[in-house]
């Protein structure tokens, strides 16, 4: 592969409708956002070179900015066609190695928070042991002929 540069004008015209619509804000607070093609450009460098998201140069936008937009993108299958658009077939091999970097969840993360937030429900144990061992170790069995020394 050739390194990376940023997308052309011609490139941008071809993946801008893939991209989907940012809602006008309604009010005229906050931020406003970051450009679309710029942040397109941060998310394609950092999927190009490898890097990580804290090491993009300063010319994109902020790398919270470019990683949350990629997350929207990649679950919603933008991202993909974009990738197919620009690159063809080299598109879904960086599209499958950065699908590979992603850190993936557990699928019971999300219900062990709820479990912890409900007061209700007894908690799991993290450990318990085997049906045979005993409830506690043989260390604290342990019977001192001093027991009652003191």
């Amino acid at each position: 592969m050739t390194p990376y540069r940023d997308i052309t004008d011609e490139e941008w015209q071809r993946v801008a409708p893939l991209l989907p619509e940012l809602r006008p804000r309604s009010e005229l607070r906050g931020r406003p956002l970051a450009n679309t093609r710029s942040v397109l450009n941060g998310v394609l460098w950092v999927i190009y070179s490898g890097a990580t998201w804290s090491a993009m140069p300063r010319k994109y936008p902020s790398y919270q900015t470019c990683h949350r937009r990629f997350k929207s993108w990649h679950h919603a299958g933008v991202l993909q066609r974009v990738m197919d658009e620009l690159f063809g077939e080299a598109g879904n091999k960086l599209c499958s190695t950065m699908e590979a970097r992603m850190r993936m969840h557990a699928p019971n993360a999300h219900a062990a928070a709820n479990d912890a937030a409900d007061p209700s429900r007894p908690a799991t144990p993290l450990y318990t042991p085997p049906s045979g061992a005993p409830a506690t170790p043989l260390v604290f069995n342990y019977i001192s002929p001093f027991k009652n020394a003191a």
